[in-house]
């Protein structure tokens, strides 16, 4: 397995990358949706194959998403690379109580973040990617260390989609002792409180 590392991006270096990143999304959640369906299809890249199916409508919400992400206050993303290319990232932003993600997500929350957020200390975790075949190698839990080592004193949580195939993050979220706080908005999502 080739070494990977890390890094920090800029907005516009973030900006620069969306392409990659949403290949790395697309692959991620691909790998999930088969999962779900109990295919042991590899979804990766085989000789001669094409580097992941992407393409399609989820692909293109993500992008949307994403973009809009990147405008938030204080965005914030490290990225994980081996010398193939882009393996996995993690980004966020501070919500404050007129971000449209807290508002749908303020009433799972616990007083204290909700103060938290008020006095522009709350941070969101939006999306944590790590390619299938770099899992269980500490890549998340790396990315986590290097992007959280900034927001120190900020009450810390993650949100996810609450859809079939999200096991994988469950597990992450609950070995980096996380509390589930409850699902929120539409389509549903799940929120997850970091510890103190």
């Amino acid at each position: 397995m080739a070494e990977v590392f890390l890094r920090r991006l800029s907005r516009w270096q973030a900006e620069q990358q969306r392409e990659d990143v949403a290949t790395v999304y697309t692959a991620c959640h691909e790998q999930a949706r088969y999962q779900e369906q109990g295919s042991t299809r590899d979804v990766g890249r085989g000789p001669g194959q094409a580097p992941y199916r992407i393409g399609g409508q989820e692909r293109t919400e993500f992008l949307a998403r994403f973009e809009r992400h990147v405008q938030e206050r204080d965005f914030d993303m490290v990225a994980a690379d081996s010398a193939a290319g882009l393996v996995g990232c993690l980004y966020g932003y501070r919500a404050a109580p007129e971000t449209p993600d807290f508002a749908a997500l303020r009433d799972v929350l616990p007083p204290a973040a909700t103060a938290a957020a008020a006095a522009g200390r709350l941070f969101l975790l939006v999306e944590l990617m790590v390619l299938p075949e770099h899992r269980r190698r500490r890549v998340a839990t790396r990315l986590r260390d290097l992007l959280l080592a900034r927001h120190g004193t900020d009450v810390v949580v993650t949100t996810l989609a609450a859809a079939p195939g999200e096991e994988s993050a469950h597990e992450v979220l609950r070995a980096w002792s996380c509390t589930r706080l409850g699902a929120f908005g539409t389509p549903p999502r799940e929120a997850w409180l970091h510890p103190a």
